[in-house]
């Protein structure tokens, strides 16, 4: 008896399991960069699609299953939402095609090779009104950083906590690897950060929300793209809410952006 009802879980353990969205290891190589570059995908298991794709870019010093591990239940959300998320390694390059190393280009690699691969490889909606991005911190400026840059590949962008003003911190997270010391580099300093790459769009050509706690290292900056994106007239939400530059405060923030983008997606069929 007890031998059975051991079986009879496993299998109803097996059978569950099954029913969440599967996890799957890429080396996707960039010609841009020579070399291979580590990306997981999370593909649901639910619903013949094609998906939706979310492109999801962690922070300094993580990695492609960061956001696995700030949220365990990603393979459940992409089921129950029907979305694939991918989610690149970027080491610290702050998703740049960096003037000072050459062989660093995850803007190209994220707004085409990355594209390109996951479009080819996956059945996905194969167009912009297809496809968000976002992340946290250094993904956050990154997502801002390449959809601003791209808006003919994403319709939607978001990002949390993010450094999308990193001028006042030019000493941190290796950002004078990819773009120089800052005094002997301002113009291309000043060329790269978010907050700076706003005047590309017009009002309505991308879908965009950002947020951060109000005990974030971030949020002062994070308010001043807010302000400027008020003078430019460009519609976005941005929500401050009680948080710190955590894993607890970006897997709550998480629900709230993807809620956005699936109101996008569901305004652009």
């Amino acid at each position: 008896m007890v031998r059975r009802l051991f079986v009879f879980l496993f299998s109803l353990a097996a059978v569950m399991g099954g029913q969440a969205g599967r996890i799957v290891s890429n080396q996707v190589y960039s010609a841009a960069m020579q070399r291979s570059v580590e990306v997981t995908v999370v593909v649901p298991t639910v619903g013949d699609g094609p998906f939706r794709v979310v492109y999801l870019l962690h922070g300094a010093y993580g990695h492609e299953r960061s956001w696995l591990e700030i949220r365990p239940d990603l393979p459940d959300v992409a089921d129950r939402m029907g979305f694939i998320f991918v989610t690149p390694r970027a080491h610290n390059s702050w998703y740049f095609d960096s003037p000072q190393r050459p062989e660093v280009r995850y803007e190209t690699f994220m707004s085409t090779e990355l594209i390109t691969y996951i479009d080819s490889h996956y059945n996905t909606i194969a167009r912009r009104e297809g496809r968000a991005i976002t992340g946290l911190s250094m993904g956050g400026h990154g997502a801002l950083h390449t959809a601003l840059r791209h808006p003919d590949m994403f319709g939607a962008v978001g990002s949390t906590s993010g450094g999308v003003d990193f001028r006042p911190f030019p000493q941190n997270w290796n950002i004078l690897d990819e773009l120089g010391e800052m005094a002997a580099n301002k113009q291309t300093w000043d060329e790269h950060v978010a907050v700076n790459l706003i005047d590309r769009i017009e009002n309505g050509q991308l879908a965009i929300i950002f947020d951060c706690g109000e005990s974030d290292f971030f949020l002062e900056v994070n308010k001043d793209l807010h302000r400027r994106l008020l003078g430019r007239g460009i519609d976005h939400d941005f929500i401050q809410r009680p948080g710190t530059h955590n894993s607890e405060y970006w897997a709550n923030a998480l629900d709230y952006q993807l809620l956005f983008f699936s109101k996008f997606f569901n305004n652009h069929p």
